[in-house]
C-alpha cells in the first residue's frame, strides 16, 4: 500500500484501455518512432515498454522503484533494443536531444518536482521530437489514488476529493497531484515547446467489463462519446502532446 501510494499502480494486464492509449501514442510518434529512439518515462512494470520494442530502434524504460525496474527488464529480456533504468525523472542521465519520443504515462502527479521533471524530459528529446503525456484531469469525480485519513491510507477511488479547494484536497491526496489545463500548461512555460493536441479522455471500464461485460461495455461506449462534447471535462486524464521546437531551454 505504501508503494501504491506513493508510486501509483502500473499496468499488469494488457488490457482495450491501455490498447487505445497506445494508439493515442503511436499516432503521436507517427514518423518518428520507425528506426528512433523512444523512452517511456516512468515504465512500471514495462507493459508499454514491450509494446514499443518492435516499433522503433531503441527503446528506454525508466522506472524510479528499483522492484518494478527489475521487473520491467525481466519483463523485456528478449529484446536487444530495450534497456531499463532505475532513476528519478527530475534528473534523467541522458545528454541533450536523444530521444524521438517520450511516454509519460501517470507519471508526473507522482514525482517531487514536476516542473524539474517537465524541463528534463524537454532537454532530452530531440528538435521535433515529441513527448505523449497522459496525468489525471482534476475534473474527474473521484481521485482514484485513494487518500490518507488521520494518518493511515485508504486505497481506491474516492468520490469528490478532487473538487475540494487545494488546501483540503492536498491534506487527504498530499502523494498525489491533479492538474487542471491551465495547471498543466504553467509546466511548459517558456519552454521551447509547441503544444499539438489536447485531449481529456474517460477510461475503458476494463474491470467492470470483466464483471459486467454488458454493462462495462455499454458504459464505456457512452463515456467515450462524451470526449467530444462539454461533458468531457469531467474526464479521467489529459492527454496531451508536445512537440520540441528550435529554441533555448533556458529561455
Amino acid at each position: 500500500m505504501n508503494k501504491a501510494a506513493r508510486c501509483g499502480e502500473p499496468s499488469y494486464v494488457w488490457r482495450a484501455g491501455q490498447e487505445r492509449r497506445l494508439q493515442m501514442v503511436l499516432e503521436a510518434g507517427a514518423g518518428l518512432l520507425k528506426g528512433g529512439a523512444a523512452l517511456e518515462n516512468g515504465c512500471g512494470v514495462g507493459m508499454y515498454v514491450e509494446q514499443l520494442a518492435s516499433r522503433t530502434g531503441q527503446v528506454i524504460g525508466l522506472e524510479y522503484d528499483y522492484e518494478r525496474a527489475e521487473q520491467a527488464s525481466r519483463v523485456n529480456a528478449a529484446y536487444p533494443n530495450v534497456k531499463v533504468l532505475n532513476a528519478a525523472g527530475e534528473q534523467l542521465p541522458f545528454p541533450d536531444g536523444v530521444f524521438d519520443l517520450i511516454l509519460s504515462h501517470e507519471v508526473l502527479e507522482h514525482v517531487q518536482d514536476d516542473r524539474s521533471a517537465v524541463k528534463e524530459m524537454v532537454r532530452v528529446l530531440r528538435f521535433g521530437g515529441r513527448i505523449a503525456l497522459f496525468v489525471p484531469n482534476r475534473g474527474y469525480p473521484f481521485e482514484t489514488h485513494g487518500i490518507y485519513w488521520r494518518g493511515k491510507y485508504y486505497f481506491g477511488n474516492k468520490p469528490l476529493v478532487n473538487y475540494l479547494p487545494h488546501s483540503l484536497r492536498d491534506r487527504l491526496a498530499p502523494h498525489v497531484r491533479v492538474y487542471t489545463r491551465g495547471e498543466l500548461g504553467k509546466l511548459f512555460d517558456r519552454l521551447p515547446v509547441r503544444i499539438v493536441e489536447q485531449r481529456i479522455i474517460f477510461g475503458a471500464y476494463d474491470n467492470i467489463i470483466y464483471r459486467r461485460p454488458a454493462l462495462g461495455k455499454a458504459l464505456r461506449s457512452v463515456m467515450q462519446r462524451l470526449e467530444k462534447t462539454p461533458l468531457r471535462v469531467f474526464g479521467l486524464s489529459h492527454f496531451w502532446v508536445v512537440e520540441k521546437t528550435k529554441g533555448d531551454l533556458k529561455s
